[in-house]
């Protein structure tokens, strides 16, 4: 198996125990074709991301994890813990962080906006 499918395996792993959902599974809920998902995450979203990458890194380290099976469950594993803090914070704050909002209008306009600064800028 290539690096770059086990990295795509172990992240999949992650989201899938932070947030319930596979990242193809979360591309779709966001209508995302070939945009990064990262891009188009909430701030809490990216938070939650980034813990529960986090907790897998430290798993990793508390375990010595080598080969691919033993980081695989250190994935699963700091994915729960960032799952369980998710639904902590959803039942406190009474607010769900997965969302389908993604920012293609707001990227589409900023592009535009870009556009059109800089064929005022040529004209001139």
């Amino acid at each position: 198996m290539s690096d770059y499918l086990e990295y795509a395996i172990l992240t999949a792993e992650i989201s899938k125990a932070t947030f319930g959902l596979m990242p193809s599974e979360y591309k779709q809920l966001k209508d995302l074709k070939r945009e990064n998902l990262r891009d188009h995450m909430t701030d809490l979203e990216l938070i939650f991301t980034m813990l529960g990458e986090t907790a897998t890194k430290n798993k990793t380290i508390e375990k010595d994890a080598k080969g691919f099976e033993e980081n695989k469950q250190a994935a699963i594993e700091g994915g729960n813990a960032a799952g369980k803090a998710l639904d902590a914070f959803e039942k406190e704050t009474n607010q769900k962080v997965v969302s389908d909002e993604n920012f293609k209008h707001q990227i589409s306009e900023a592009k535009k906006q870009k556009r059109l600064e800089q064929e005022n800028k040529d004209k001139k």
